[in-house]
């Protein structure tokens, strides 16, 4: 296939979380489709670099910076060396996330850990907008990953995450708003239950949510990020402050 048959081709993507998990799959299609990708990352050093020369092998240019989420300075300095180093910035994607649970009447409850991950989830988010606006082409695209938990409750506990992600959903909606006399889309995917390292589909929750699921399975990280490939590319350029559910049809 020809570089001018991709649609992404000279695009740059900047995608939060991307060294593991669903994060990691994104870059992957992004790239696939023809966008250079840069990708922020946490811990996880060594994937990073793999992932990065996983991507160069492809022809495509990419770039691994460091970032905590939840540091708002981080994530603006994150957003701009991405911009520095590609060139440009067509597409955002906040696939960057923690999940924490526990139950509201638990007196014994890690509330920092609440607070952090409201931190990572909500204004992180927030700060990588607000750092890649000003410097987002004309037209382009903001994905964010949400979960079918801020509607469907799976299962208790899950109240703090849930809340965390109904918010980046609100956002998307007030942000298509703020956005749309640029061309620039906004968007969220809210995946149902998918085979990560943070929720393996042989783990404690995996019976429970196979149950709720018609397709009766859980999802693969590939299955989110072509939904995000398609939200980011030509196609979807009439399409913004709308939720995607990629979830198998998930009943609550």
């Amino acid at each position: 296939m020809t570089t001018h048959h991709l649609p992404l081709s000279g695009k740059v993507a900047l995608v939060t979380g991307g060294a593991r998990g669903i994060g990691a799959a994104i870059v992957r299609r992004l790239a696939r489709d023809g966008a250079d990708v840069a990708f922020s990352y946490a811990a996880s050093e060594d994937r990073a670099r793999a992932l990065v020369k996983e991507i160069e092998a492809s022809g495509r240019r990419a770039v691994a910076i460091r970032a905590d989420q939840a540091s708002t300075e981080q994530v603006a300095a994150l957003v701009k060396e991405a911009h520095a180093r590609l060139g440009r910035l067509d597409i955002l994607v906040n696939s960057a996330g923690v999940f924490v649970t526990g139950t509201v009447d638990d007196a014994q409850a890690d509330l920092a850990a609440f607070d952090r991950q409201f931190d990572v989830n909500v204004k992180g988010v927030a700060a990588a907008v607000r750092a890649a606006v000003p410097l987002m082409s004309d037209g382009g695209r903001i994905v964010s990953i949400g979960t079918t938990g801020a509607v469907h409750v799976p299962f208790a506990g899950a109240a703090d995450y849930i809340a965390s992600k109904a918010a980046v959903a609100a956002y998307t909606r007030g942000w298509s708003r703020d956005l749309g006399a640029r061309n620039i889309t906004v968007n969220v995917v809210q995946p149902g239950a998918i085979d990560t390292d943070m929720n393996p589909q042989d783990g404690p929750f995996a019976q429970t949510l196979k149950a709720l699921t018609p397709l009766g399975r859980y999802g693969r990280p590939e299955e989110i990020a072509a939904a995000v490939a398609f939200l980011a590319g030509p196609d979807a350029a009439y399409i913004t402050g709308a939720t995607l559910n990629v979830d198998g049809g998930q009943l609550a």
